[in-house]
């Protein structure tokens, strides 16, 4: 038997319609047009589906990130210096020394030739395999910077690793030549801001390129002068390999065009500022502004 409640209809009584409710008055939404309402419709699944794909994305990124990588993320990020803010005409031309040194002997003879010095920042084991040619870059005046010990990619170590890499490969170039880098670059440029952070709290400089010669991707000598010349301005880095297949040809008529421009070049310590600075987004380095006087 139901528990619903029943009323009994008095005798004679004779049965009435529940009274109609009135309708209530429809939504903007849908007063509008069909085709219009599904438009809307439409797009609001749209937006909501692009936000949950990005929260998604943000959230497969930061998994397996530790907490303090995961914080790195959205703190300000880290710049290593891609330029230098100069009134006067120099630039810096440097060298990535990896894996061969056959053609540094020559390299060496035509920055000679033309009275130039340079920056190489060399690789530790390029260091091991090479003590005679680390010796003479020094030699012949030209400055070595730290490219690591062993090439790794560098955002994949943790701190200790990180000081490791610098420290080992500084150690070997100082025990050779009695002078110990202060710059530092990133093996295949990459660098987060773990990696400049640490680099800087053990005294090195971390330093790009703002001109890319692209001369280990072997597309002949006139490819390398188009890269280096189609546009320079002062205070650009411009970065070459010492055993690419076309440096040699190359890199004499690179010089004499920035020479022919009025251009310095120097080593890359020469050409980074003394003194408090600032970095911009684009990795130009600034001289720290002037405090206004108190009044």
């Amino acid at each position: 038997m139901s528990n619903k409640p029943f009323r009994v209809r008095q005798k004679g009584a004779m049965l009435q319609s529940q009274p109609r409710a009135t309708p209530s008055r429809d939504s903007p939404l849908k007063r509008l047009p069909s085709r219009l309402r599904g438009l809307l419709t439409r797009k609001a699944l749209t937006q909501a589906g692009l936000v949950a794909a990005l929260l998604a994305l943000c959230t497969v990124y930061t998994a397996g990130l530790n907490d303090n990588a995961a914080a790195v993320v959205a703190a300000k990020r880290e710049l290593p210096i891609y330029s230098v803010e100069h009134d006067d005409k120099v630039i810096s031309i440097s060298f990535d020394a990896s894996w061969g040194a056959d053609k540094t002997l020559s390299l060496l003879d035509i920055l000679d030739e033309h009275n130039v010095k340079t920056t190489f920042f060399l690789v530790g084991g390029w260091v091991d395999k090479y003590p005679d040619m680390v010796q003479a870059i020094v030699a012949r005046g030209h400055e070595i910077g730290n490219h690591s010990n062993t090439h790794p990619h560098m955002n994949a170590l943790g701190e200790q690793a990180i000081r490791d890499e610098l420290r080992m490969m500084s150690d070997k170039v100082e025990n050779l030549t009695g002078v110990r880098p202060t710059l530092f670059r990133p093996p295949y440029g990459e660098y987060n801001n773990r990696v400049v952070q640490v680099a800087r709290q053990e005294g090195y400089e971390v330093v790009q390129w703002s001109i890319d010669s692209l001369d280990w991707k072997d597309r002949g000598t006139e490819d390398i002068i188009k890269q280096c010349t189609y546009r320079v301005d002062n205070g650009d880095i411009v970065l070459f390999h010492n055993d690419s297949n076309d440096i040699l040809n190359a890199l004499p008529t690179v010089i004499k065009h920035y020479q022919s421009l009025g251009y310095t070049i120097v080593p890359v310590s020469e050409l980074l500022l003394e003194g408090p600075y600032t970095i911009d987004v684009q990795g130009k380095q600034h001289p720290a502004a002037t405090a206004e006087p108190k009044q």
